[in-house]
């Protein structure tokens, strides 16, 4: 068995119904907190439901809803700045990954002095961050698991991830009841970047065999039951495993990280505020036949996780069915769009892989087959 070291401090508060705990829960981590919200959570009535659980237990609050969905770190230098003028102890994110991202930014940013770009390259090492308490209002990234958040600099279009234990939630409050309001492309987009968490992070080179368990069982689960709650938002039971999968996929990515398609949309995320999911699903097909056959076990893993009867095949074409099972799935619910239809240009392509192959490089040699400058443009092309 391969040698690796794991970790994980995150404390999982998980099942229906958990949210109503989020006061009680808060008040062990901090006397006054910062709420980052989502734009949804003010019409969801869950920003509401929020601030009453933490004022029944005496737990102050003031509200940083400032909102876009690549965040930008100017955003969270302004949330440090409230969070260091409200005088918070605590900082509470209630949203997508995007509310968390920022969550995550600011109570770092908040205790560290200096552009948080200086920590994402390493140039400076963090010190402390506020208590961080994560609340997913959707199923997708994972964030609520992890050490990752991810920005956007609007000076460089750079869109990287500030990795750090100092930004482990304290408290992840994961509950499937706040996604039964969800519309079908806020359930579509964040469950198949559960998919493309858990695939990633199983082929990934730092793949080791703790986050293989959990990129499996995030894979079979996401499979089953994203096309139930697309079908029907309501099934509790079926968010609970959609839930789930989230939470493992985000875990899985906390120890092995994401590869090639992750490097390559995050460019287009930063350049061109593409959705994150969307403009991932757009190069899935292309990055999958450019991949399976160096890594043909790995392909035939995920194949059999997402239901394909593979006895009686060899492994090549085991692994190869698995290219068909993603396309099947993302077919399911509406999530195969082209490049082209999310604003992504081939005038924009020269920018884009300059940018994959200096900010992303890390990421990029995380896969299985690692692109040059041309294979990353004929990827491209293959999703316009």
């Amino acid at each position: 068995m391969t040698a690796f070291d794991y970790r994980n401090p995150v404390q999982l508060q998980f099942g229906p119904g958990k949210f109503k705990a989020a006061g009680e829960i808060a008040m062990q981590h901090g006397r006054k907190a910062l709420l980052v919200a989502s734009d949804s959570a003010k019409p969801t009535g869950q920003l509401e439901a929020l601030q009453e659980y933490l004022d029944a237990a005496g737990v102050g609050h003031a509200v940083f809803d400032q909102f876009m969905q690549n965040p930008l770190s100017t955003l969270v230098e302004a949330g440090a700045d409230m969070a260091r003028k409200e005088q918070c102890n605590l900082v509470i994110g209630i949203g997508g990954g995007s509310a968390m991202d920022m969550a995550k930014g600011i109570a770092f940013s908040a205790l560290n002095e200096g552009s948080i770009w200086d920590y994402v390259f390493g140039r400076k090492i963090g010190t402390c961050a506020l208590p961080i308490i994560l609340i997913p209002t959707t199923a997708g990234t994972g964030s609520e698991a992890n050490r990752t958040a991810v920005f956007t600099n609007p000076e460089t279009n750079d869109k990287k991830g500030l990795v750090n234990p100092l930004i482990y939630p304290k408290v992840a409050i994961i509950d499937p009841q706040l996604m039964l309001t969800l519309p079908k492309r806020v359930i579509a987009g964040p469950g198949a970047d559960v998919l493309f968490h858990a695939l990633e992070s199983y082929i990934s080179k730092n793949a080791h065999p703790v986050s293989e368990m959990f990129s499996l069982r995030a894979i079979e689960l996401i499979s089953q039951y994203l096309p139930v709650v697309y079908d029907d938002v309501k099934n509790v039971d079926a968010w609970e495993k959609v839930t789930f999968a989230s939470t493992l996929a985000g875990m899985a990515i906390d120890c092995a990280g994401t590869t090639l398609p992750h490097a390559l949309q995050h460019p287009m995320g930063g350049l061109l505020n593409v959705v994150h999911a969307e403009g991932i699903a757009a190069m899935y097909m292309p990055f999958m036949e450019y991949t399976w056959a160096a890594a043909p076990e790995k392909f035939a893993a995920v194949a059999k996780a997402m239901g394909v009867d593979t006895r009686g095949m060899s492994v090549e074409e085991a692994a190869f069915s698995s290219i068909e099972a993603v396309r099947t799935l993302l077919t399911k619910v509406n999530m195969m769009p082209k490049l082209s239809e999310l604003g992504v240009r081939e005038e924009h392509f020269d920018w884009m892989i300059n940018n994959a192959l200096t900010t992303m490089k890390v990421v990029l040699s995380n896969n299985p087959r690692v692109p040059d400058a041309e294979t990353i443009r004929t990827i491209y092309e293959n999703s316009l």
